[in-house]
């Protein structure tokens, strides 16, 4: 039995006209901004092609439907799952579902894909969840595709954003070691891929700076409780060490464990603080002092800027890149030091 011959997509349009898919989109629902030949070039590619769009994927612009697309990279991850599930939280409260998009592979035509997937579902917006620099640059291709919002970049951004402000999570950490009365605090980074990972190293290092104290070199890690573990067998031998901000709760998980291995006493050697405050922070041991970030409040206003952008076309420069503050959350894991250098 011969197969049927596959009908065309927007991106055969694209392909054959020279064109964007985005322009594809514009040319479909008649948007102003699209120049004679280019519509003229698009519109031989459909006549061509025998091109039919789908009524109900004409494109975000026509913004119809009570559906939000979320494009995500990394959904196991505590921090992507919270910022998911907080846009969840916050668009069944707004009255609107969800569609989510999980990006497999970094790239310009993965988020292009996954955009026309969420347009082929007739979303009112999307909001895209860039964890990654690579991701934050893929994203650029969303701004003549209708309302999105981006969230937890590192970058200036034209699209609205919306992000924890991690330089002040981090100082909010190396300031309660400080305080305590360490001289200095190591800092055991994310991988340097990632926004949050830079931008929690620039606030550790801001802060020690303005401290007129001394920048320790930067252990990298990779989120996991392995590499923290592993950085932690290495500062156990150190006794110049007395305090450590992780970038995470999980690598400070696998750097307790470490510690803990080398008889080295949390928080009398070694005061240690994460990031993230997740769930089983509290019940480690030490219980962990860490900063917390509010990932429902991320949601609310990721959804209050893209609604603002769906019923207006536009926003406020105050909603356009709003921050969302963090708190320090303190237990039992820091603590003045309290040891004797070279005592271990």
């Amino acid at each position: 039995m011969s197969q049927q011959p596959r009908s065309a997509v927007i991106r055969d349009v694209a392909r054959l006209a020279g064109v964007s898919h985005q322009t594809v989109s514009r040319v479909m629902n008649n948007h102003p901004s699209v120049r004679p030949e280019t519509r003229d070039r698009v519109m031989r590619a459909v006549h061509q092609l025998n091109f039919r769009p789908n009524a109900n994927a004409r494109g975000l612009a026509n913004r119809r439907s009570r559906l939000i697309g979320v494009i995500s990279f990394e959904p196991l991850l505590f921090g992507p799952a919270s910022t998911l599930l907080g846009i969840e939280r916050a668009a069944r409260t707004a009255g609107y579902s969800v569609s989510v998009v999980a990006l497999e592979q970094l790239d310009h035509d993965a988020v292009a894909d996954a955009l026309d997937r969420l347009t082929a579902q007739a979303v009112a917006g999307v909001a895209v969840i860039a964890p990654l620099l690579s991701v934050f640059e893929a994203t650029r291709t969303l701004m003549a595709a209708g309302p999105a919002v981006v969230v937890e970049p590192d970058a200036e951004a034209d699209l609205p954003t919306v992000a924890v402000d991690q330089v002040a999570g981090a100082q909010l950490a190396v300031g309660h070691l400080l305080d305590l009365g360490h001289e200095t605090v190591w800092h055991l980074s994310g991988p340097q891929a990632w926004s949050q990972a830079r931008s929690r190293e620039d606030g550790w290092r801001q802060a020690l700076q303005a401290a007129g104290r001394r920048v320790p070199p930067v252990l990298v890690g990779d989120w996991s409780p392995r590499s923290g573990y592993e950085v932690g067998l290495d500062l156990a031998e150190r006794p110049d060490v007395s305090a450590v901000f992780c970038a995470n709760d999980h690598q400070a998980l696998g750097l307790l464990r470490a510690l803990h291995e080398r008889r080295v006493r949390v928080p009398e050697d070694i005061s240690v603080v994460g990031f993230d405050d997740i769930p089983e922070s509290r019940y480690l041991s030490p219980p962990l002092t860490t900063v917390r970030q509010d990932f429902d409040e991320v949601g609310r206003r990721c959804l209050g800027t893209l609604l603002e952008l769906i019923e207006t076309g536009s926003v406020t420069e105050t909603s356009r890149h709003p921050r969302v503050q963090p708190t320090l959350v303190v237990r039992a894991s820091s603590s003045p030091p309290s040891r004797v250098a070279l005592s271990r």
